[in-house]
């Protein structure tokens, strides 16, 4: 027993008593803590004493892209706490570059015998990608839910934000405070959540502006996620005279913010930037992003409920469940300079 305390206690990443607490059912441990020892005794394969085997339905892996862009955890963290009150041990398995991929992850879950796995943002996601690895898993049959990214062809239920309307609402806002020149920064083409921001973006700007489809795609840099990527495409961007930029995430904002203040401008006085995604301390960077919000809670319940209605027998509609994305207006956007400097000149009259 000293050997298996080690090993839980290791996976876990707590000591050995607070196993001992857990697996003696005595109090004093968190919820949390208690979670993640009972998810190391059944990723590890060990049984639960008899006392706790009544509080696990099975596991439930969660395939998730790297956790440096706060998004990802937030959904991680309600989907796991979702499954465990639904009886499920989730099983989070997170990718980083160059490091263990999605299909290696499938099969670790797989000889681990997992009930049904979830993928956030994953290679569903990527229009290039081979959905067959996805048809093998329903073929199983596995039951599977796929979220942010839909694709034809996989008969699995999907949650997904209503990305072309992000697009369209962003555009929206930076029109009605007199921007005309207006630019976006998304991620590489092949994403599909990128292709429907741009098909959003394109028609509100076509709509609100009266730019020409021709005009359009010289005020879209596509580039890499993340912060550097948002700072390179915000310099082309720039260049080119934009009072305003929507971006595909709020890492990208914020590089593009750092893009405008290293040419000694002013977010939002010279430049309006918008964000995506409403990631945990947007409402504490400087100036507080602006951005469109993800309900993330909405969507990882329903995630979740779909999930165990397909484990259950019950099954779920073959379908894709979109939810509204919200604009939450802070204090990186503004009325364009050309709209103040006349409104200052009439109220100088």
């Amino acid at each position: 027993m000293r050997a298996r305390m080690a090993d839980i206690a290791r996976q876990a990443q707590v000591s050995e008593a607070t196993v001992s607490r857990v697996i003696n059912d005595r109090p004093g441990v968190s919820p949390e803590t208690r979670q993640a020892v009972l998810t190391a005794l059944d990723v590890l394969g060990y049984e639960r004493p008899e006392r706790l085997r009544k509080r696990s339905a099975g596991l439930v892996g969660l395939v998730v892209p790297e956790l440096d862009n706060p998004i990802f955890p937030a959904f991680a963290q309600v989907i796991e706490s979702t499954l465990a009150q639904s009886g499920y041990t989730p099983v989070l398995c997170t990718q980083s570059p160059g490091g263990v991929t999605e299909d290696e992850y499938v099969e670790m879950l797989l000889d681990r015998q997992v009930s049904g796995i979830v993928f956030v943002s994953g290679l569903h996601a990527d229009t290039t990608a081979d959905v067959e690895r996805y048809l093998r898993l329903l073929a199983r049959p596995l039951p599977i839910v796929l979220v942010n990214g839909h694709t034809d062809g996989i008969d699995a239920p999907f949650v997904s934000c209503d990305e072309q309307l992000s697009g369209d609402l962003a555009v929206g806002h930076l029109a009605s405070l007199g921007h005309r020149r207006i630019g976006m920064i998304s991620g590489p083409h092949r994403f599909s959540p990128v292709q429907r921001k741009l098909a959003g973006y394109r028609a509100a700007i076509q709509r609100e502006l009266g730019v020409p489809a021709s005009e359009v795609d010289d005020l879209v840099e596509l580039t890499l996620f993340g912060v550097e990527g948002g700072e390179v495409a915000a310099e082309r961007l720039l260049n080119k005279g934009v009072t305003g930029i929507i971006c595909g995430s709020d890492m990208m904002a914020l590089g593009a913010i750092r893009a405008a203040r290293r040419r000694g401008m002013n977010v939002p006085g010279d430049v309006s930037i918008i964000g995506f995604d409403d990631s945990p301390l947007m409402a504490f960077t400087d100036p507080p992003l602006t951005t469109l919000r993800q309900p993330v809670a909405a969507m990882a319940v329903a995630a979740v409920r779909s999930l165990v209605d397909d484990i259950n027998g019950h099954g779920s509609p073959r379908s894709e469940y979109l939810f509204r994305p919200e604009l939450v207006v802070r204090n990186s956007t503004a009325m364009a300079p050309a709209r103040r400097k006349l409104t200052a000149d009439i109220s100088a009259a």
